[in-house]
């Protein structure tokens, strides 16, 4: 193990809540939009059996999204994620949220992939990138995952976790 992988575990050791973006993360970032205005997204199926191993490991997880999305909602349930939508600060939610959940900026690992997400990623004790993600938010990733956003990049996040913490 070099010193930088023991970094990198050293940091998911003290990770206690992980929150993610949802578009460009759970997704490949397109969408499908219909005659009548409803929206479809293409998630991988595999990121629900790794949450579900990090969920048994007691970590709190949460999905945080600017939009407003019933398909968000619906994908959140399924996988039993906590869903916060409709945040214009992101930042300020995401610091609401440490404050409600007890934990600090050193104890947040968040998955992002586009400059919204830059309040979170710059708060995050362990901010993690997806393969794919937009180039203005690449120096601000300290793990950058080998999958895009909606092809396992979620999987490989829990599933890099569960490896460490195993």
């Amino acid at each position: 193990m070099t010193r930088d992988d023991d970094a990198l575990a050293a940091r998911i050791r003290a990770v206690k809540l992980l929150v993610f973006d949802f578009d460009g993360v759970f997704t490949n970032n397109m969408v499908y939009v219909f005659e009548d205005g409803r929206e479809a997204v293409r998630c991988s199926r595999q990121d629900g059996l790794g949450l579900a191993k990090l969920r048994r490991r007691g970590l709190a997880m949460c999905l945080l999204s600017t939009e407003v999305n019933p398909v968000v909602t619906a994908r959140a349930k399924k996988l039993q994620l906590r869903c916060i939508q409709g945040c214009e600060d992101k930042g300020a939610a995401l610091d609401a949220l440490l404050t409600e959940t007890g934990c600090t900026a050193a104890q947040l690992a968040f998955v992002g992939n586009d400059i919204n997400d830059l309040p979170c990623l710059t708060r995050a004790g362990l901010p993690i990138i997806v393969q794919d993600a937009h180039p203005d938010v690449l120096a601000y990733g300290l793990y950058r995952t080998t999958a895009p956003g909606g092809h396992g990049a979620v999987r490989e996040v829990c599933d890099l976790f569960d490896q460490v913490l195993g």
